[in-house]
Protein backbone atom coordinates (compact mmCIF):
# COMPACT_ATOMS: atom_id res chain seq x y z
CA UNK A 1 0.00 0.00 0.00
CA UNK A 2 1.21 3.51 -0.85
CA UNK A 3 0.73 6.02 1.97
CA UNK A 4 0.28 9.56 0.67
CA UNK A 5 1.56 12.42 2.79
CA UNK A 6 2.24 16.15 2.80
CA UNK A 7 4.51 18.36 4.90
CA UNK A 8 3.36 21.68 6.38
CA UNK A 9 6.24 23.67 7.88
CA UNK A 10 7.49 27.23 7.47
CA UNK A 11 11.16 26.23 7.87
CA UNK A 12 12.83 25.15 4.59
CA UNK A 13 15.55 23.22 6.41
CA UNK A 14 12.99 21.30 8.48
CA UNK A 15 11.14 20.37 5.29
CA UNK A 16 14.37 19.11 3.73
CA UNK A 17 15.10 16.89 6.75
CA UNK A 18 11.66 15.27 6.61
CA UNK A 19 11.86 14.87 2.84
CA UNK A 20 15.25 13.18 3.23
CA UNK A 21 13.89 10.78 5.86
CA UNK A 22 10.83 9.97 3.73
CA UNK A 23 13.02 9.11 0.75
CA UNK A 24 14.03 5.89 2.55
CA UNK A 25 10.47 4.53 2.46
CA UNK A 26 9.21 3.31 -0.89
CA UNK A 27 5.70 2.81 0.46
CA UNK A 28 5.30 6.53 1.25
CA UNK A 29 4.57 9.09 -1.45
CA UNK A 30 5.14 12.80 -0.74
CA UNK A 31 2.43 14.78 -2.52
CA UNK A 32 3.88 18.17 -1.63
CA UNK A 33 5.45 20.47 0.94
CA UNK A 34 3.80 23.70 2.09
CA UNK A 35 4.79 26.63 4.31
CA UNK A 36 1.42 26.99 6.07
CA UNK A 37 -1.93 25.20 6.34
CA UNK A 38 -3.69 27.67 4.03
CA UNK A 39 -1.39 26.74 1.13
CA UNK A 40 -2.15 23.06 1.71
CA UNK A 41 -5.96 23.33 1.84
CA UNK A 42 -6.52 22.61 -1.85
CA UNK A 43 -4.68 19.28 -1.86
CA UNK A 44 -6.15 18.33 1.53
CA UNK A 45 -9.69 18.95 0.26
CA UNK A 46 -9.09 16.47 -2.58
CA UNK A 47 -9.24 13.73 0.07
CA UNK A 48 -6.14 11.79 -0.99
CA UNK A 49 -3.87 12.69 1.94
CA UNK A 50 -3.30 9.89 4.44
CA UNK A 51 -0.92 11.70 6.79
CA UNK A 52 0.26 15.26 7.44
CA UNK A 53 3.64 16.12 8.97
CA UNK A 54 2.64 19.34 10.71
CA UNK A 55 4.63 22.10 12.37
CA UNK A 56 2.99 24.12 15.15
CA UNK A 57 4.38 27.66 15.10
CA UNK A 58 3.63 29.04 11.64
CA UNK A 59 2.38 32.40 10.33
CA UNK A 60 -1.31 32.78 9.56
CA UNK A 61 -2.58 29.64 11.29
CA UNK A 62 -0.63 27.51 13.72
CA UNK A 63 -0.70 23.73 13.61
CA UNK A 64 -2.92 23.20 16.65
CA UNK A 65 -5.56 25.63 15.37
CA UNK A 66 -5.49 23.81 12.06
CA UNK A 67 -6.14 20.45 13.77
CA UNK A 68 -9.04 21.90 15.79
CA UNK A 69 -10.69 23.18 12.62
CA UNK A 70 -9.98 20.28 10.26
CA UNK A 71 -11.69 17.00 9.44
CA UNK A 72 -10.26 13.84 10.99
CA UNK A 73 -9.88 11.75 7.83
CA UNK A 74 -6.07 11.67 7.94
CA UNK A 75 -3.33 11.09 10.49
CA UNK A 76 -1.39 14.00 12.00
CA UNK A 77 2.27 13.78 13.01
CA UNK A 78 3.51 16.89 14.80
CA UNK A 79 7.03 18.11 13.95
CA UNK A 80 8.12 20.98 16.18
CA UNK A 81 11.04 22.46 18.07
CA UNK A 82 8.89 22.89 21.17
CA UNK A 83 8.19 20.15 23.71
CA UNK A 84 5.55 22.04 25.68
CA UNK A 85 2.70 21.38 23.22
CA UNK A 86 2.93 17.58 23.50
CA UNK A 87 0.07 17.08 25.99
CA UNK A 88 -2.32 19.33 24.09
CA UNK A 89 -1.35 17.66 20.80
CA UNK A 90 -2.06 14.14 22.04
CA UNK A 91 -5.38 15.35 23.45
CA UNK A 92 -6.19 16.26 19.84
CA UNK A 93 -5.45 12.64 18.84
CA UNK A 94 -2.27 13.22 16.85
CA UNK A 95 -0.48 10.02 15.88
CA UNK A 96 2.94 11.11 17.14
CA UNK A 97 4.94 14.11 18.34
CA UNK A 98 8.43 14.59 16.91
CA UNK A 99 10.80 17.17 18.38
CA UNK A 100 13.29 18.85 16.05
CA UNK A 101 15.99 18.08 15.13
CA UNK A 102 14.38 14.75 14.25
CA UNK A 103 16.85 11.81 14.25
CA UNK A 104 16.21 9.10 11.69
CA UNK A 105 15.82 6.32 14.29
CA UNK A 106 13.00 8.26 15.99
CA UNK A 107 11.43 8.97 12.61
CA UNK A 108 11.58 5.26 11.75
CA UNK A 109 9.63 4.42 14.90
CA UNK A 110 6.93 6.88 13.84
CA UNK A 111 6.70 5.39 10.34
CA UNK A 112 6.30 1.90 11.79
CA UNK A 113 3.54 3.20 14.05
CA UNK A 114 1.87 4.90 11.10
CA UNK A 115 2.06 1.72 9.02
CA UNK A 116 0.40 -0.35 11.74
CA UNK A 117 -2.43 2.15 12.21
CA UNK A 118 -3.14 2.42 8.50
CA UNK A 119 -3.01 -1.36 8.06
CA UNK A 120 -5.58 -1.75 10.85
CA UNK A 121 -7.85 0.91 9.39
CA UNK A 122 -7.69 -0.60 5.92
CA UNK A 123 -8.42 -4.06 7.26
CA UNK A 124 -11.46 -2.83 9.18
CA UNK A 125 -12.88 -1.02 6.16
CA UNK A 126 -11.97 -3.83 3.73
CA UNK A 127 -10.68 -1.22 1.30
CA UNK A 128 -7.12 -2.39 0.99
CA UNK A 129 -6.58 -4.16 -2.34
CA UNK A 130 -2.80 -4.61 -2.27
CA UNK A 131 -0.59 -6.75 -0.02
CA UNK A 132 -2.79 -7.48 3.01
CA UNK A 133 0.08 -8.68 5.16
CA UNK A 134 1.11 -6.04 7.75
CA UNK A 135 4.83 -5.36 8.02
CA UNK A 136 7.49 -3.37 9.84
CA UNK A 137 10.71 -1.75 8.65
CA UNK A 138 13.95 -2.59 10.49
CA UNK A 139 17.33 -0.96 9.94
CA UNK A 140 19.78 -3.77 9.18
CA UNK A 141 23.36 -3.08 8.04
CA UNK A 142 22.57 0.53 7.09
CA UNK A 143 19.52 -0.36 5.00
CA UNK A 144 15.82 -0.66 5.75
CA UNK A 145 14.47 -4.18 5.50
CA UNK A 146 10.76 -4.91 5.21
CA UNK A 147 9.71 -7.73 7.54
CA UNK A 148 6.24 -9.24 7.33
CA UNK A 149 4.79 -9.64 10.82
CA UNK A 150 3.47 -13.09 9.96
CA UNK A 151 7.07 -14.25 9.38
CA UNK A 152 8.39 -13.27 12.85
CA UNK A 153 8.86 -16.21 15.22
CA UNK A 154 10.42 -14.45 18.19
CA UNK A 155 12.81 -11.65 19.13
CA UNK A 156 15.79 -11.99 21.44
CA UNK A 157 17.53 -9.16 23.30
CA UNK A 158 21.34 -9.01 22.97
CA UNK A 159 22.43 -6.06 25.13
CA UNK A 160 22.21 -3.02 22.79
CA UNK A 161 20.84 -5.11 19.92
CA UNK A 162 17.96 -7.43 19.18
CA UNK A 163 17.92 -10.55 17.01
CA UNK A 164 14.71 -10.94 15.04
CA UNK A 165 14.12 -14.59 14.19
CA UNK A 166 11.85 -15.13 11.18
CA UNK A 167 10.76 -18.05 9.05
CA UNK A 168 13.22 -17.08 6.33
CA UNK A 169 16.21 -15.65 8.21
CA UNK A 170 17.54 -13.77 11.22
CA UNK A 171 18.20 -10.03 11.51
CA UNK A 172 20.46 -8.19 13.94
CA UNK A 173 19.10 -4.73 14.72
CA UNK A 174 20.43 -1.92 16.90
CA UNK A 175 17.26 -1.47 18.93
CA UNK A 176 15.89 -2.32 22.37
CA UNK A 177 13.49 -5.18 23.00
CA UNK A 178 11.13 -2.73 24.71
CA UNK A 179 11.17 -0.47 21.67
CA UNK A 180 10.40 -3.18 19.12
CA UNK A 181 7.73 -4.76 21.33
CA UNK A 182 5.88 -1.43 21.57
CA UNK A 183 5.79 -1.23 17.77
CA UNK A 184 4.28 -4.70 17.33
CA UNK A 185 0.53 -5.40 17.69
CA UNK A 186 -0.19 -6.86 21.14
CA UNK A 187 -2.90 -9.03 19.61
CA UNK A 188 -0.19 -11.49 18.53
CA UNK A 189 3.10 -10.45 20.13
CA UNK A 190 3.88 -10.65 23.83
CA UNK A 191 6.97 -10.18 25.94
CA UNK A 192 7.56 -13.35 27.96
CA UNK A 193 10.96 -12.61 29.49
CA UNK A 194 13.32 -9.68 29.87
CA UNK A 195 15.18 -11.12 26.88
CA UNK A 196 12.35 -12.44 24.68
CA UNK A 197 9.23 -11.31 22.83
CA UNK A 198 7.35 -14.01 20.94
CA UNK A 199 4.66 -14.41 18.28
CA UNK A 200 1.73 -16.10 20.00
CA UNK A 201 0.54 -17.90 16.87
CA UNK A 202 3.95 -19.55 16.42
CA UNK A 203 3.83 -21.40 19.77
CA UNK A 204 4.06 -25.18 19.40
CA UNK A 205 3.76 -26.10 23.07
CA UNK A 206 4.15 -24.94 26.66
CA UNK A 207 5.83 -27.01 29.33
CA UNK A 208 6.10 -25.46 32.76
CA UNK A 209 7.77 -22.08 32.25
CA UNK A 210 9.09 -22.89 28.78
CA UNK A 211 7.52 -22.02 25.45
CA UNK A 212 8.52 -23.94 22.33
CA UNK A 213 8.73 -22.10 19.01
CA UNK A 214 10.40 -23.68 15.98
CA UNK A 215 12.41 -26.13 18.18
CA UNK A 216 13.59 -23.21 20.38
CA UNK A 217 12.66 -23.48 24.06
CA UNK A 218 12.11 -19.97 25.40
CA UNK A 219 11.82 -19.24 29.14
CA UNK A 220 8.86 -17.40 30.62
CA UNK A 221 10.12 -14.96 33.24
CA UNK A 222 8.68 -15.11 36.75
CA UNK A 223 7.41 -11.53 36.56
CA UNK A 224 5.72 -12.21 33.21
CA UNK A 225 4.31 -15.68 33.92
CA UNK A 226 0.74 -14.92 35.02
CA UNK A 227 -0.02 -12.39 32.29
CA UNK A 228 1.69 -14.47 29.60
CA UNK A 229 -0.16 -17.68 30.35
CA UNK A 230 -3.51 -15.94 30.66
CA UNK A 231 -2.97 -14.24 27.32
CA UNK A 232 -1.69 -17.34 25.52
CA UNK A 233 -4.43 -19.62 26.81
CA UNK A 234 -7.16 -17.13 25.93
CA UNK A 235 -5.87 -16.80 22.36
CA UNK A 236 -4.80 -20.38 21.67
CA UNK A 237 -7.27 -23.11 22.52
CA UNK A 238 -5.37 -25.98 20.88
CA UNK A 239 -1.95 -25.77 22.54
CA UNK A 240 -0.36 -29.04 23.58
CA UNK A 241 0.34 -28.55 27.30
Amino acid sequence: MIVKCIIIDDEPFAIKVIESHLASFKNIELLGSFHNPIEALEIIEQGEVDVIFLDINMPGMNGLDFIKNSRNNYQIIITTAYREYAVESFELDVLDYLVKPIPFNRFLKTINKLTQVINKDQSKNEEYQGNKDPFIFLKVDKKLVKILLKDILYIESLKDYIKVITTHGNYLVHKSLTGITEELPDSNFIRVHRSYTIAIDKIKSIEGNLVEIDSKRIPIGRNYSKHVKETIFSNNKDLHI
